[in-house]
């Protein structure tokens, strides 16, 4: 089965204000992707996993409309949570001291199936803060590989904590400019193992005993691909990392992760990442990439069709 996962982001942000979101009030706009997602079959095509990645704000309400339709037209439709706390609530320890933080209880309480954890702008972020207590971090040497761990250090408390309160964990990681590096792609092909080594072995350490109830998927983000006007990677690159991702959990961890793209599965791209023998499925993001930028339920529905057609699985 092919896992696809829609990351909405902070698309609950009207276009007043901003953002994206085509609707003064987020929650009726969710309810009409949730509902056109239905209308389109896309709850129920056996061969495709959908999960909805949402802000905290949107999970009930997506939900709600998720309810309200037959549960043969919703059984392969799921919602889940961006990110958790890499502390929790639990019974006889912090029963809530969690101001601007979810921790994954919390999240699990309101519905949430799925955490994504790790995304490249998580990552980035984290960093932020650790180069604003220390500028040695934004440059070469021991400084920005310490804070490296420690950001995967992080990551790999908020993946325990969401696997201990019953939620399956999207963990992304990739690797940046710096680490790929300049050359030939032969050349760059030790140091992008190196950066996926350190993530796998310390973003994924402990999970095992949580494998026999919970799901880990891995999303692959070529970091240094991400952005306007950014050229992403052919399916040789995709391929190669997906490949090295898999056989590096198996030797550290003992199992073998679905990997899905993590790098914005779009209709321009979706027939060639579905052509790549070790990618399980995509995260898709943005649909409309021309003013007015935006999502569109429509618009998901070709990007799977597509996707699905080359795995022969439409």
């Amino acid at each position: 089965m092919a896992k696809i996962f829609v990351n909405l982001k902070r698309f609950d942000v009207p276009r007043s204000l901003g953002g994206i979101c085509p609707q003064e009030r987020p929650d009726v706009w969710i309810r009409w992707v949730i509902r056109k997602s239905v209308e389109s079959g896309l709850g129920k095509n056996k061969n495709v996993q959908l999960v909805y990645l949402l802000p905290e704000s949107l999970i009930l309400p997506a939900l709600e409309e998720l309810e309200r339709s037959p549960a043969a037209e919703t059984s392969c439709l799921t919602v889940g949570c961006q990110g958790v706390f890499r502390e929790n609530v639990s019974p006889g320890g912090n029963f809530g001291a969690f101001t601007t933080n979810l921790p994954a209880a919390a999240a699990k309480t309101l519905g949430a199936s799925w955490a994504i954890i790790g995304h490249s702008e998580e990552r980035k972020d984290k960093i932020g803060m650790l180069e604003a207590y220390d500028d040695k971090v934004g440059g070469p040497g021991g400084a920005r590989a310490k804070a490296l761990r420690t950001v995967n250090e992080l990551i790999n408390q908020e993946v325990l904590r969401g696997l201990e309160s019953g939620l399956d964990v999207l963990l992304c990681m990739g690797e940046t400019a710096d680490e790929r590096g300049d050359g030939t792609f032969d050349e760059q092909q030790p140091r992008i193992k190196q950066a996926i080594q350190s993530q796998v072995d310390i973003g994924l350490r402990g999970v095992n005993s949580h494998l026999e109830e919970r799901r880990i998927v891995i999303g692959y983000e070529p970091i240094w691909a991400i952005g306007p006007g950014k050229t992403p990677p052919g399916a040789e690159y995709i391929e190669f990392v997906a490949t090295y991702i898999k056989e590096a959990t198996q030797r550290t961890h003992g199992f073998t992760p679905d990997v899905v793209y993590g790098g914005g599965l779009k209709e321009e791209n979706a027939g060639m990442i579905g052509a790549v023998p070790p990618i399980d499925g995509g995260l898709v993001a943005l649909t409309k990439f021309t003013q007015p930028i935006g999502f569109d339920p429509d618009d998901l529905r070709i990007i799977v069709d597509k996707y699905m057609e080359k795995r022969g699985e439409i």
